[in-house]
């Protein structure tokens, strides 16, 4: 090979050599550069940031901290003298916004009130309520003639004027934020008003605990009636189900129920630290339970103090084998708002008259209404009625009293009750005590807790959808009135472990040790 055929091989391999060192190379000279070059910008940018972002936050922080000290010195002063003007009278308010509605929550509520005015006297008992439109004595009034309730002693009421803060209607998008940053304006009204010793959220506003125990510097505790968000609602928007919180816009598309996940995500952190701040905190249920103390971690603050369910109320509905009836009622009990979902119950109705026939059947649906919104909804299900044609065998019973619920309760051959997840079952309990078979929703406090076997018999049934329901109240028709007889038998006294005693009784010990500080 002559020199220049070598000079020609050599000139075809410079290109190669050069693209191998570049491969060798670069590698090598990239990691130099980072570790020399690195470490120096990062000292740079923190040479050169750090002062700017510690000036901003004080400029910023500073202030803040100063107005929140200012309002903690002011709301202290405050109760001051509020106690120098009660004369050392200590004050246990209770937030309860819609106070004057006639639901599971309110009997909770003036029950509280009453185990507590009975145990402890020289206490002041206030009610934060936003019910403007009624007198105090008329809201007394009420309780005692929708929950069979008459208080031992005169309780004061603070009336809140932005109730509509914490409305859902107000928020058609995002609505469990907005309600939740609604409450901390009403709960803040609220503590400008009135600085409590003690206060206790028997509403389920989560949110107005460190308003109160912060910058209150209150005692602070909750009963959970329903966790504002649950693993339960992640898990249904997750699958894409439709439920009532679940419009079917969202659950039909990917991307918004992605984004709903992550929003609902962010959420329950928020309002985990929210419930972490409460010193002691009460569920009502095992399911409420298993869920308040995986978003709220505190264990040892929590316990389960069932709802008092005026079972001795209806013991004197008698339990006779209905051999000769012709006409059966089902009734259902619970406030008309959406997540009860009284449109499956005219559906499955609809459905058992198909079968059956409706001479005979009729359908009555027992509830109160807190606002227009609720009252708008018992017109959106007379026209359901209408349409399926069901509308003169359903009727509607809105607030009603007492003795006009028993009237109705005596008449009945099934109670109803279609919630899903159910935190407790209230209305459930009471159609048990009167000795009606219950037919409730197969998940929530109903599955767990009440429609259970007790010492080996039958208490009721479960059922899930449309076609369960209507099988199910075909099947309880069917029975003969001896299995009748005996299912009522046992569901009526499996429910004393949820009587107005039980509930007073662990109510007031887990009270105990935050009650105890007043007298220290």
């Amino acid at each position: 090979m002559s020199a220049c055929d070598l000079f020609h091989s050599f000139l075809l391999l410079v290109p190669v050599l050069v693209l191998l060192a570049f491969l060798l190379l670069v590698p090598v000279l990239v990691l130099l550069v980072s570790v020399l070059l690195v470490p120096v910008l990062v000292l740079l940018v923190s040479v050169l940031l750090v002062p700017v972002l510690v000036l901003l936050v004080s400029v910023l922080l500073v202030p803040v901290l100063v107005l929140l000290l200012s309002v903690r010195l002011w709301l202290r002063n405050r109760r001051t003298i509020r106690q120098a003007r009660d004369g050392g009278c200590p004050t246990v308010a209770f937030f309860h916004p819609y106070c004057h509605a006639g639901g599971g929550g309110e009997r909770v509520l003036w029950c509280a009130i009453r185990a507590l005015q009975n145990r402890y006297a020289g206490i002041t008992f206030v009610v934060y309520t936003g019910d403007r439109g009624v007198t105090g004595q008329q809201i007394v009034d009420r309780a005692r003639d929708r929950f069979n309730i008459a208080l031992p002693r005169p309780v004061h009421f603070v009336f809140l004027k932005y109730r509509a803060l914490v409305e859902p209607g107000l928020f058609p998008r995002f609505t469990l934020l907005c309600q939740s940053i609604g409450s901390v304006f009403l709960g803040w009204e609220a503590l400008a008003e009135l600085v409590p010793d003690i206060y206790i959220d028997s509403m389920g506003y989560a949110f107005t605990l460190p308003l109160f125990r912060y910058l209150g510097g209150c005692g602070t505790a909750s009963y959970v009636h329903y966790p504002t968000i649950s693993t339960d609602m992640l898990s249904a928007v997750r699958e894409r189900n439709p439920r009532f919180n679940n419009a079917d816009y969202i659950s039909n598309n990917r991307f918004l129920s992605a984004v709903k996940v992550v929003y609902y995500r962010l959420f329950g952190l928020l309002y985990g630290m929210a419930g972490s701040c409460c010193d002691v905190v009460m569920v009502n249920s095992s399911w409420t339970l298993g869920h308040v103390v995986a978003l709220w971690r505190s264990p040892n603050r929590t316990s389960v103090v069932y709802p008092p369910c005026d079972v001795a109320g209806f013991l004197d509905i008698a339990l006779d084998e209905d051999v000769d009836r012709k006409r059966h009622s089902v009734v259902s009990i619970g406030q008309f708002r959406p997540e009860k979902d009284h449109r499956l119950q005219v559906r499955a109705f609809k459905r058992l008259v198909d079968r059956r026939g409706e001479e005979g059947l009729r359908l009555v649906l027992v509830g109160g209404c807190r606002n227009q919104e609720d009252e708008d909804r018992v017109l959106m299900l007379r026209r359901l009625c209408q349409e399926l044609g069901v509308a003169h065998s359903v009727e509607f019973k809105v607030n009603i009293s007492f003795e006009e619920l028993k009237r109705e309760l005596q008449e009945a051959t099934i109670g109803l009750h279609t919630m899903w997840n159910e935190h407790f079952g209230i209305g459930v309990v009471e159609c048990m005590a009167a000795g009606k078979i219950i037919l409730a929703h197969r998940s929530g406090g109903p599955k767990l807790d009440i429609v259970v076997p007790f010492e080996g018999g039958q208490t009721g049934f479960l059922a899930e959808d449309e076609d369960d329901y209507a099988d199910a109240m075909d099947r309880i028709l069917a029975l003969p009135p001896a299995a009748k007889l005996q299912i009522r038998r046992s569901a009526r006294q499996s429910v004393a472990r949820f009587s107005d005693q039980e509930f007073e009784a662990c109510f007031l010990a887990a009270m105990e040790p935050l009650m105890g500080t007043l007298a220290r």
